[in-house]
């Protein structure tokens, strides 16, 4: 017997329900720490602008460093508002500007350059093709 708690008033806890918690509340955990280095990124990049020396390569390379971390935390955010769903095309856009930052910050080999606008044309041909195909599927 339960002692006077009725079996609807215990709530059982289940593992799919147990790892949901654990991964809601590292997503926070790291929602907070992406928060803190996106303010760091914001911190060097202001001044990068205000350094007279600084080159422009190494300010493209920290505003798309920024948006890498901007885009990571608006997937999070996107998670708990979709009802605890990653939305394809959030990591279609981190990895096209992953891509950039790449051409942008490693632009020495041609061979490399080349491959890492394959990359990007296959990851933009993903974006249209997740676009324009009906969400409803057949079943």
């Amino acid at each position: 017997m339960m002692s006077g708690l009725s079996r609807s008033t215990v709530k059982m806890v289940s593992i799919p329900n147990l790892l949901q918690l654990v991964l809601n509340l590292s997503l926070i955990f790291l929602g907070l720490v992406l928060s803190l280095l996106l303010l760091k990124e914001l911190y060097h990049l202001g001044h990068t602008i205000l350094d007279e020396s600084s080159h422009i390569h190494l300010f493209l390379e920290q505003i798309l460093v920024f948006f890498l971390y901007f885009e990571f935390i608006s997937m999070i955010v996107k998670y708990f508002r979709d009802n605890y769903h990653f939305p394809l095309r959030y990591f279609i856009y981190i990895g096209i500007t992953a891509m950039i930052r790449l051409v942008i910050v490693d632009h020495t080999n041609p061979l490399h350059t080349l491959l890492y606008a394959l990359v990007i044309l296959a990851l933009v041909t993903s974006y249209f093709i997740i676009n324009f195909t009906p969400r409803n599927r057949p079943e």
